[in-house]
């Protein structure tokens, strides 16, 4: 079942939480813990997925055929690409044929990170933007609502070129998520985030 087929409100737990876990898994601390139910927007949502060379568990369960050389990344980095409906090519019709050695872009990914920055999703994928639609935050305490402004005072400058070495600005919406759930503490103390404040620790963060 896809995210159109249902409108319902789904809890997304409390936001504090779920910080802490997307953090260490942006770290590669862990993974996120996503109830997904039957919803497979992000797997039949246009998406690359980039699969490591250190990933052999996902990579000895992927086809050599539906691998591709991930652009400007070390030979090695390979990404899945999507068939028409734009699925990937691991999707079967029960969900995905791989989950036990899904890669570790799946395994981080979580469309929750949408609701809690106030980045709005690429409008070439409805499915995610419908399923970020029907996700609620539990009721906040003072953290929860610290959490909520400090990572959207990062969301809020992250369409800003000057934020990036280079002034490259991410091309997709998801990137620009993960982007302020990692950088959330420039949000913290109650100065809002600024484009330099970004750069800074970007650059600092690649070199």
């Amino acid at each position: 079942m896809s995210a159109a087929a249902d409108d319902s409100i789904l809890s997304a737990g409390r936001v504090a939480p779920w910080l802490e876990q997307m953090v260490a898994a942006l770290r590669g601390e862990g993974e996120t813990d996503v109830p997904c139910g039957e919803c497979v927007a992000c797997c039949s949502s246009r998406q690359f997925v980039h699969v490591e060379p250190d990933e052999h568990a996902a990579l000895a369960h992927i086809p050599e055929e539906v691998r591709f050389p991930a652009p400007g990344l070390p030979a090695g980095h390979v990404v899945l690409g999507y068939d028409d409906r734009g699925r990937c090519p691991m999707l079967g019709e029960r969900g995905c044929t791989i989950y036990a050695h899904r890669p570790r872009a799946c395994r981080v990914y979580d469309c929750r990170m949408f609701l809690a920055t106030g980045v709005e999703p690429d409008r070439d994928q409805p499915a995610i933007v419908r399923q970020v639609r029907r996700w609620r935050f539990e009721p906040e305490t003072a953290d929860d609502t610290a959490v909520l402004v400090a990572l959207r005072s990062v969301a809020a400058v992250l369409d800003d070129p000057a934020c990036y070495p280079g002034d490259r600005l991410p091309s997709r919406a998801s990137q620009r998520a993960a982007i302020a759930v990692g950088l959330h503490e420039i949000g913290r103390g109650g100065v809002p985030a600024t484009p330099a404040a970004v750069r800074v620790e970007l650059t600092r963060r690649s070199s």
